[in-house]
């Protein structure tokens, strides 16, 4: 039975690749057209897909690829119906609620709007986040640099993935609440887990005695 694995391009990618390299599954670099989105694995009955980073979920889940790496921020996101066998230790980062550097009093006094104009790329765990604490945010989705809001007028708050924060310094904006803690994890399709169960259980094998 063969196996289709879907990478997230993008911050993942390099992580990733590195690590199904060392299990013995994805080939060396030079082995492949460096555009292709289908590539064969370095064992016959595997490939891997090559799609962006909020697709991933949706291939798995739907059944074209049988497994996936991306990050828990995309799939808490979502409302995925997978399976989730595996944190892997890479891509660590957090989503986090980010005020330029003189509102951070008035946030922490909630002397903010009541109905903030809030900028981000998670739409869903952001409303989560501030329904639970009684806000109603108005939200601006952006798919670019979501720290652009505040410095044009355009949102009064940003939920957004921070490393190490060097980007909101650059740009006057402090973190002040983590909504969530993120990393990559490995994802399977709850078909392809049951009906291929042995092949899937040896990938899974080779890649935690790779970590």
């Amino acid at each position: 039975m063969s196996i289709r694995i879907a990478l997230a391009k993008g911050r993942l990618e390099a992580d990733a690749r590195k690590l199904l390299q060392r299990a013995g599954l994805f080939p060396r670099e030079e082995t492949y057209p460096s555009r292709a989105l289908i590539l064969p694995g370095a064992e016959p009955d595997v490939d891997f897909l090559l799609a962006k980073p909020g697709d991933v979920p949706v291939y798995v889940e739907h059944g074209v690829a049988d497994l996936g790496i991306v990050g828990l921020d995309i799939l808490r996101e979502g409302t995925f119906d997978v399976y989730e066998p595996l944190l892997l230790p890479f891509g660590h980062c957090r989503l986090s609620v980010a005020v330029p550097r003189e509102r951070v009093d008035a946030y922490h006094s909630l002397r903010l709007n009541p109905n903030p104009r809030v900028a981000t790329k998670y739409p869903n765990l952001t409303l989560q986040y501030f329904h639970a604490r009684g806000v109603s945010p108005e939200i601006i989705p952006l798919q670019g640099s979501v720290e652009l809001g505040p410095l044009v007028g355009l949102s009064d708050v940003i939920v957004d993935l921070v490393q190490t924060g060097r980007t909101l310094r650059e740009n006057g904006l402090v973190e002040v609440r983590v909504i969530m803690e993120s990393q990559a994890v490995l994802i399977a399709n709850r078909a392809s887990y049951r009906l291929k169960e042995q092949r899937i259980g040896r990938i899974l094998e080779q890649i935690q005695e790779a970590l």
